[in-house]
């Protein structure tokens, strides 16, 4: 089933837990939950009909497949790697073949992921042959002693790990050169990322975001998404986060971490942690995250326009949105 909500406004920001849901939501933990976004700062509703169904379209197939993968008991962790991986093939979002282009015209890519069971992680960052960039960041935390690798270091240990690899031709996408010529024009750098957070049969948490970065950025500019802690955090103790929008921003606010933060040591719900960061500590327009706690409760909060995104757990709940 395809759900589209309706407008909202920037200033107020977006949730997608009403009184009646949030209530269902506080009962008995689940079995498994799933939660995936697209990026944030969606755009107004005069988005074409058919392009808004062909977004719908892409997140309810990822998210199916996040689905399928964690009914059968698969772990959040390998699911979440799966969901982010089919989001990068996609050129419809910010993140593998969907990449926006740099100041210079090339593709510079971004991923983390991270594990809830041991606090392991791993991440690359200013990648540009690596067709799936979210397995390599898995590759550093479980072939490495690492956590972040970049720029040719990354893509050296890429050929060592035998992934799949890729010229510039696969990056190019028409609708984000034509993104980076307004850009230009505009002085005005656009956005967008991918991410999935999730809770497995065996109670475990997994984050996993992969991006582009933001059209028209400084070669070698690094955003939040391959940043543990601001654009990814995964902690079985409290929660799973990824977050999408300004990446300076949420790197300031180590806004991922101050989820679980928020938790941990004042006791709130990830959906009341999610809204304490998103609409107290950043700013109007800044982004949004996706959040799964320890039960299976999940968050979905931004204060943008809109942010693509969805949501699936063991209680049947099985939905995708762009707006309110």
């Amino acid at each position: 089933m395809l759900v589209l909500a309706g407008a909202l406004s920037c200033a107020c920001g977006g949730s997608d837990a009403p009184g009646p849901e949030r209530a269902a939501r506080s009962g008995p933990a689940l079995a498994w939950a799933l939660a995936i976004h697209g990026g944030a700062g969606a755009p107004d509703r005069s988005l074409p009909a058919s392009e808004q169904q062909a977004y719908l379209q892409s997140l309810e197939r990822a998210l199916r497949l996040g689905q399928t993968m964690l009914e059968r008991g698969t772990s959040s962790l390998d699911t979440v790697e799966a969901v982010v991986r089919d989001l990068e093939d996609d050129p419809l979002f910010n993140a593998g073949r969907g990449a926006v282009f740099n100041r210079d015209g090339t593709v510079e890519l971004d991923a983390s992921i991270m594990d809830g069971r041991t606090l392991g992680c791993g991440a690359v960052a200013a990648v540009s042959t690596v067709k799936n960039p979210i397995s390599l960041a898995r590759l550093v935390y479980e072939r490495t002693q690492h956590v972040l690798l970049v720029g040719p270091g990354a893509e050296t240990f890429a050929e060592e790990m035998g992934v799949e690899r890729v010229g510039p031709e696969w990056f190019f996408t028409e609708p984000r050169w034509q993104e980076l010529l307004r850009s230009r024009a505009a002085a005005r750098p656009g956005g967008g990322t991918v991410g999935a957070v999730a809770l497995d049969r065996a109670g475990n948490l997994a984050a996993a975001t992969s991006t582009g970065g933001r059209t028209g950025k400084l070669p070698g500019r690094v955003g939040d998404s391959p940043i543990v802690g601001a654009g990814t955090y995964a902690d079985n103790t409290t929660c799973a986060v990824s977050g999408t929008g300004i990446g300076e921003e949420f790197i300031r606010h180590a806004a991922a971490y101050g989820v679980s933060a928020w938790m941990r040591h004042r006791g709130l719900s990830v959906e009341e942690a999610v809204h304490r960061v998103i609409d107290e500590e950043l700013r109007p327009g800044d982004g949004g995250m996706i959040a799964v706690d320890k039960t299976g409760r999940i968050a979905m909060v931004y204060n943008t326009p809109g942010m693509f995104r969805g949501a699936a757990d063991a209680a049947g709940r099985f939905d995708v949105h762009i707006w309110e």
